[in-house]
């Protein structure tokens, strides 16, 4: 493994720490995105796949690429059979910690995976509740993703964690 996948993997634990019987199973390790610490898992019998995200330097938010290769080894987005479930993206920003977990349906809906309506997209960015000064367009991006978003930093609120990752 390396290290982004071992800082989302203990993003992951640490959150779901506060859970008695929670088991992380089958994690399977990506082909691509390994930058992102790309993976799948099981977690009490529910699929997910996961991502680390990056801050970078000269926008707000945080970036992530959510891609695979075809058979011509071209680049090109996931589509709606290649999440089962929902896609975990955790956030480290020095002392600031987060995940959004948001559900499939929600990934088709907003264009991020390829559907029948959606040509996809290859990477996005996500907007945490402390990234505040945003322009118009991320606002409206921040608006419809704050509702998947934990903040890890603190106190954890146990019922909307669980309430994210298993309901």
């Amino acid at each position: 493994m390396n290290k982004q996948i071992d800082d989302s993997l203990r993003i992951i634990t640490t959150a779901l720490s506060c859970f008695e019987n929670i088991q992380i199973d089958k994690l399977k390790v990506e082909d691509w995105n390994t930058e992102y610490g790309a993976y799948d898992c099981i977690i009490n019998n529910q699929s997910f796949k996961t991502r680390l995200a990056k801050k970078t330097p000269k926008k707000s938010g945080y970036f992530l690429a959510l891609w695979k290769k075809d058979e011509s080894n071209k680049n090109i987005p996931f589509n709606e059979t290649d999440i089962e479930n929902k896609l975990i993206i955790s956030i480290q920003d020095e002392s600031k910690i987060g995940q959004f977990v948001f559900p499939k349906k929600v990934l088709i809906e907003k264009g991020i995976l390829q559907s029948k309506r959606h040509k996809g997209k290859m990477a996005f960015r996500i907007y945490p509740i402390w990234e505040t000064s945003l322009n118009k367009t991320a606002q409206k991006s921040q608006a419809w993703q704050k509702q998947y978003f934990i903040d890890l930093s603190n106190d954890v609120n146990k019922e909307e964690l669980y309430s994210l990752y298993f309901e």
